[in-house]
């Protein structure tokens, strides 16, 4: 399986996420998976890469040329690919994964997975989508979530279409224990009127 990571390029952050980052590299590489990730060589995005490494596994970067440039890309990876831009990045790497998880990170790891379910929810995959919630640090985020369902701007099944998992183990067995849900129609055809009723 290849697994998609999204994750921090930050090396300031708390010592707790790098350790949760390590132990998914070293169960992606002990079990056998391609770790796809955004071929940085610093934050969490480093830590992972070299765990997977160290457990005998395969990695494969996407960085973009910009960032390339700045001395930040990975010297560790099996592959490395170069995108023109971030768009073309998140399209390598989606098409490249049978899976996508999201660890700690901001803004850019915010956006990368948002995007995921988004494509899900149009019905342009139907692949597992995890958030692995180090120390409850997507809690305010699914929260957030209720609200969208709560005033119909999202169908409350959608709920179906990511996990929030509490460690690195129930990440990993629910990529491997996966059924992909029935897709739903997006779209609220009636008025919400109407759909209240």
């Amino acid at each position: 399986m290849n697994i998609c990571v999204f994750c921090s390029s930050s090396n300031a952050v708390d010592t707790a996420f790098f350790k949760q980052a390590r132990q998914l590299g070293e169960i992606i590489g002990a079990k056998g998976h391609k770790l796809v990730f955004g071929g940085s060589n610093v934050g969490l995005m480093h830590e992972l890469a070299s765990a997977v490494k160290d457990a005998g596994g395969k990695v494969l970067g996407v960085i973009p040329e910009r960032i390339k440039d700045k001395g930040l890309a990975s010297e560790i990876s099996d592959e490395l690919i170069v995108s023109t831009d971030m768009s073309e990045r998140k399209k390598i790497m989606a098409d490249r994964s049978d899976a996508f998880i999201a660890l700690p990170g901001g803004f850019g790891t915010l956006e990368e997975i948002l995007e995921v379910i988004t494509l899900k929810q149009l019905q342009y995959h139907n692949k597992p989508v995890v958030f692995i919630n180090t120390n409850g640090f997507y809690d305010k985020l699914m929260e957030f979530f209720e609200v969208f369902y709560k005033n119909y701007f999202a169908k409350p099944d959608y709920r179906e279409y990511y996990k929030l998992a509490d460690s690195v183990q129930e990440a990993v067995s629910y990529l491997q224990e996966y059924k992909a849900p029935d897709f739903k129609d997006k779209w609220y055809w009636v008025g919400s009127e109407e759909f209240r009723k």
